[in-house]
């Protein structure tokens, strides 16, 4: 593989197959007090990504691991207050933040793996 198509492995979130057809994942950049805590979710043969962080409350939508989504798949709900957002652009459709929208992170399919897009700003993210 010439070096300019080489994976940085940093930038791997995880395999494309670790994602059900409608599933999520979490996943965290960085350490220390303050990593970049975010998600992806499958749609369809894309992926999208999102910052951890609820618009509404501020604060993860996942009260137990990995547990974004609605029981049916359709969409990304908040554990803590229902809110509901759709999964292909994160706009909350139903909820005390409806109308507003989760914060995206560029995520890109590359060799059948998850990687965070090369113009994803992980400092300005992580400062969320």
């Amino acid at each position: 593989m010439p070096v300019g198509d080489e994976i940085d492995l940093e930038r791997v979130i995880c395999r494309l197959t670790d994602l059900q057809e409608t599933g999520a994942r979490a996943f965290r950049v960085g350490s220390g007090d303050w990593p970049l805590r975010g998600f992806v979710v499958r749609c369809g043969a894309e992926v999208r990504g999102y910052v951890n962080h609820c618009p509404h409350a501020g604060h993860p939508l996942d009260l137990r691991p990995n547990r974004f989504l609605t029981p049916d798949g359709a969409l990304i709900v908040c554990a803590s207050h229902g809110a509901l957002f759709e999964k292909d652009g994160g706009r909350c459709i139903a909820g005390p933040c409806a109308g507003q929208a989760l914060r995206p992170i560029a995520v890109e399919i590359r060799d059948g793996l998850v990687l965070l897009g090369p113009q994803a700003d992980l400092e300005a993210l992580a400062s969320l």
